[in-house]
């Protein structure tokens, strides 16, 4: 069937990986592909359920909304419906991830081209792409948003097209909607910098071509599919350093149609030429920012061949508001980013991790800069300017906060801003930014700006006042034992010194834990004053 000697794990291999582990949710019944399937994965996202408990979805019996029913399952959540799902596709822990990462850039491996592949065990050309069932239309494509979206729209895409000068490939994720069993609709972002993909649309139209080669690739191995989300630079071929991951060449077939080379262990190739003189309406469609994307001209693409395998799985993501699948995605490949331009690039002292905020603002909004407690304050303005010109879609507000403070809890978030910032002083604000990625874009011409904000503590500050860890453990316990409903602790959950802090009051503080309160009071009626005012600032260690 192949000449495949391939070593790293395909879909199929990683959605059994995730069976085993307990992270794969089946779902049998019958699901409206246009109405249901993605309403019912998104309650994991906003039903209150915590991250480490979201699943992969498999659908194995869809329908559409006049009841057609398709042969093939649709699995959503499967890359990254969390971090821990995530780390099973790149063969390695949570912790260990950016590791892997920096190996593969700094260590490419070219793709291997073979002659036959498991994704082109099964083609479908000419006639067989015309008609209601057939070509696109035989894919069972679900909406994102239903009751926005007009339509099915692909949303985990490896596309790759070529640079027509150098040949070199660029795979991104871009989303694709269906208008006719033979006919999508690309968007390719145009922003400042824009896509790989567009850059080359823009090079093909210039060189006077009518049309440019196009594949749009579902269900890739983990290795290759986690390489449309990650951002390289322009020029880079993703299949390089998806071998890097793998440790060894990712293998490549070329196109049935098309002069492209495609991951051979791929699920399903839609391939087609790309008009470089007409656009389309494309679109309204729930975008990662939050908003509905409203209808916008956008590339047309003719169907000249869909291959898979005998038997297919076709992967979707959770996108639109975040947290999302396609926010974990990016979250776990961009902070890592940040934290080694902060840390290695700028060299800048103190930096301990960088956050993106995640929950609505889905990462490009908000960053938030932990240091650790006593970083001097050029260190944190370094660090604050250093992330808020990074990357330019990302940290239209820049916070930095110590270490004590969950970068993951806006409560937490609020009491830094609150008790630990002078806004005089510690706020600075910026002109001239773009709108970047979100429902006002820079295409509007309407600038933006940049706020940058220390809530980092200043000097030593009294402890947190919630019972020490000690007593709420104990009383967790307790709880437990009672039957109480499960607990979910949020940070903080228990206090902590934050500097300010005595030998005698912990003294004080466990006699008064221990019913020895009267002690206390003989100690402080020994010391009393009759020439100090009310709320006179008291200190054992100064007497």
């Amino acid at each position: 069937m192949s000449d495949s000697k391939y070593g790293y794990p395909n879909l199929h291999a990683h959605i059994e990986e995730l069976k085993r582990r307990g992270r794969l949710q089946v779902i049998d019944r019958p699901i409206d592909k246009d109405s249901e399937l993605h309403p019912l994965v998104r309650w994991q996202f906003v039903g209150g359920m915590a991250e480490a408990d979201r699943k992969a979805f498999l659908f194995t019996n869809i329908v559409n909304a006049q009841g057609r029913k398709y042969r093939i399952p649709v699995v959503v959540g499967a890359l990254a419906a969390n971090r821990e799902i995530y780390s099973v596709g790149m063969g390695v822990t949570v912790d260990k991830i950016q590791e892997k990462w920096d190996q593969a850039m700094a260590n490419p491996i070219a793709p291997r081209l073979v002659t036959q592949a498991e994704c082109q065990e099964v083609i479908h050309e000419g006639a067989a792409l015309q008609g209601e069932g057939n070509g696109l239309d035989m894919l069972p494509i679900p909406i994102s948003t239903p009751g926005f979206d007009s339509a099915p729209t692909l949303t985990a895409t490896n596309v790759i097209t070529r640079d027509p000068v150098t040949g070199v490939q660029n795979m991104g994720t871009y989303r694709c909607a269906l208008k006719a069993p033979d006919r999508l609709v690309v968007r390719m972002a145009t922003r400042v910098g824009g896509a790989g993909g567009y850059l080359h649309y823009q090079m093909w139209k210039a060189a006077g071509h009518k049309t440019m080669p196009c594949a749009i690739v579902l269900g890739c191995p983990p290795f290759v599919a986690f390489m449309g989300p990650q951002k390289l630079p322009i020029g880079v071929d993703e299949l390089e350093v998806a071998g890097g991951l793998a440790g060894e060449p990712i293998e490549v077939v070329m196109g049935r149609s098309v002069d492209l080379r495609v991951p051979a262990q791929a699920e399903i190739v839609i391939e087609g030429q790309i008009d470089l003189e007409y656009l389309e309406p494309e679109a309204p469609f729930g975008e990662s920012h939050g908003h509905v994307a409203l209808e916008e001209f956008n590339l047309p693409m003719k169907i000249t061949a869909i291959t898979h395998r005998r038997l297919p799985v076709i992967p979707s993501y959770i996108s639109q508001v975040a947290p999302s699948e396609s926010s974990v995605i990016k979250r776990v490949a961009y902070e890592p980013l940040f934290l080694a331009h902060l840390k290695s690039t700028l060299g800048i002292r103190g930096v301990k991790k960088v956050s993106l905020h995640e929950p609505l603002t889905g990462l490009l909004r908000f960053t938030i800069i932990t240091v650790e407690k006593g970083t001097p304050r050029t260190e944190i303005w370094r660090a604050l300017y250093g992330a808020a010109f990074f990357k330019g879609d990302c940290s239209k507000i820049c916070l930095a906060v110590n270490d004590d403070i969950d970068p993951d809890n806006a409560d937490a978030l609020f009491w830094a801003m609150s008790y630990r910032m002078n806004p005089v002083q510690d706020v600075r604000t910026l002109d001239h930014r773009g709108q970047g990625h979100g429902p006002k874009r820079e295409t509007d011409g309407e600038e933006d700006s940049t706020m940058l904000m220390d809530a980092t503590m200043k000097n030593d500050m009294p402890p947190l006042a919630l019972p020490t860890r000690e007593y709420m453990e104990r009383a967790k316990v307790l709880w437990e034992e009672m039957g109480l409903p499960a607990l979910r602790p949020q940070p903080p959950w228990f206090g902590y010194s934050l500097g300010d802090w005595l030998p005698q009051w912990d003294a004080a503080a466990k006699r008064a834990a221990t019913g020895q309160y009267l002690e206390n009071g003989r100690i402080s009626l020994a010391q009393q004053r009759n020439d100090v005012k009310a709320e006179s600032k008291f200190r054992p260690d100064e007497q």
